[in-house]
């Protein structure tokens, strides 16, 4: 059951969501300065270094959100590192995913493992979904009014996937699979085939903000 705490529009925590399986989603809406969010929040030399090499102030606002996320979530920066693939992991064995986009940023933390993504739903889909989708053009007809939404998902469902499994070599396009959803569910299915090997993931979504935020897991049942 999702338990969804909404916040007014002027506190940062925007979202609280409570999973079954100790998986909790948290999002933030990032609205302060840099220096604010900076506030009570330490970096290990190595994201500090990450940090400071950031160009963009909205990236480094972004990072700094997440942290603020991890806190809230019980975590410092101290309980988070990257694997050599650059796949964040806490050093308690649970695991995370992260994620942003503009001015909003979530983390996922669960005991299964886990990926999360944020995309803004606008029409630069409709330019790049060739990019990212093959089969799934099939079932979503150009006229379809709800193009938009239903393209974010499929993108976000694959950034998910990816984050899971993490590896060099897979192809949205190619390798990962959104079969047909109903788009007022918030429920949908994605396959992974990739390296001599199908996995298929249960997927779940909410739209806020002209937002979408996707969830996966790998499914407990594999055919």
């Amino acid at each position: 059951m999702v338990h969804n705490l909404l916040f007014p529009n002027y506190m940062p925590l925007y979202k609280d969501i409570h999973l079954a399986d100790h998986t909790r989603i948290l999002v933030w809406n990032i609205s302060e300065s840099e220096n604010v969010l900076q506030r009570d929040i330490f970096l290990n030399q190595h994201n500090l270094a990450r940090f400071r090499n950031m160009k963009s102030e909205m990236h480094r606002r972004a990072f700094l959100s997440v942290r603020k996320l991890m806190k809230l979530a019980g975590y410092s920066d101290a309980d988070l590192y990257y694997d050599t693939l650059g796949k964040p992991n806490l050093r308690d064995n649970k695991h995370i995913s992260i994620t942003h986009s503009h001015e909003y940023s979530a983390i996922i933390v669960s005991d299964k493992s886990a990926g999360i993504d944020l995309e803004w739903a606008r029409a630069k889909v409709l330019r790049i979904a060739d990019k990212f989708a093959s089969d799934e053009l099939l079932y979503l007809p150009e006229d379809n009014p709800n193009r938009i939404q239903i393209l974010t998902v499929i993108w976000g469902v694959k950034e998910s996937i990816f984050k899971i499994r993490n590896e060099a070599g897979i192809s949205f396009k190619d390798h990962i699979y959104v079969p047909p959803f109903d788009l007022e569910g918030g429920k949908a299915q994605g396959v992974l085939t990739f390296a001599g090997e199908t996995v298929n993931y249960n997927i779940e979504f909410i739209t806020f903000a002209d937002f979408v935020l996707v969830w996966a897991f790998e499914s407990e049942s594999q055919n």
